[in-house]
């Protein structure tokens, strides 16, 4: 059996892991130098996600992948105006992330790692458990999530398939994952992505429009003094 056609259960571990260490080291190792803690987080989550590239689904999808990079590219600019327009309300001021280094590390972290781990763990993973999740109720199936969650595969998924139940949570869980005055930005930015898969039928572009808006929004803040915004 391959990786990627085990369950929900067996495939937990492989994308949970790199987004529960890159927060579980944020938070142990706080008290360090923020260059000194974004280099563990990398080197750490680094090793995970190769450790687990095996069992991860493709980025690549059924259409042409440049456009999906282009596509990626054009929406991750997007990105930040709606993230900067819909977090405006609630900031005033924001923490500089240090000396250069640590700037570095940081932005190094956010646009490499993080929206490879967030994406699978988001748009990939959660998205397609609860889509599942949602089917098995619809037909009025007894135990539906712990059926989908032992039963079903990651591959038994149609390439762009979704439904509004899917988008609506794996949003929600998305904006979770940020502070709190973060949420209608982060849940905005959520539905972008899902949208995102829906239309390219793929991870990659969720994938580079995240990178994109994480690398550009760093430099933009880091050129203009804006913290607030990330």
């Amino acid at each position: 059996m391959s990786p990627n056609s085990q369950s929900y259960h067996k495939l937990a571990i492989a994308y949970i892991l790199p987004y529960a260490a890159y927060v579980t080291i944020a938070s142990l190792l706080s008290g360090l130098d923020p260059g000194i803690n974004y280099t563990i987080r990398i080197g750490v989550v680094g090793a995970i996600l190769i450790w687990g590239w095996r069992r991860y689904v493709p980025l690549r999808g059924p259409g042409n992948w440049i456009v999906s990079v282009v596509a990626g590219i054009i929406f991750g600019l997007l990105g930040i105006l709606l993230w900067i327009a819909l977090l405006f309300p609630f900031v005033t001021s924001g923490e500089a992330a240090g000396d250069n280094f640590s700037f570095g590390m940081r932005i190094l972290a956010s646009t490499l790692l993080v929206p490879i781990f967030e994406e699978l763990l988001m748009r990939v993973y959660v998205f397609r458990l609860v889509h599942h999740w949602y089917m098995e109720r619809k037909i009025k199936k007894d135990n539906a999530f712990n059926r989908v969650f032992h039963t079903k595969s990651l591959n038994d998924f149609k390439p762009g398939d979704w439904s509004f139940f899917a988008i609506i949570f794996s949003s929600i869980i998305f904006a979770l994952g940020h502070q709190v005055v973060e949420w209608p930005a982060a849940f905005a930015y959520g539905l972008l992505m899902a949208f995102l898969w829906v239309w390219r039928k793929d991870v990659l572009t969720c994938v580079m429009a995240h990178a994109t808006t994480n690398l550009t929004l760093g430099l933009y803040v880091y050129l203009t003094g804006s913290w607030q915004y990330w």
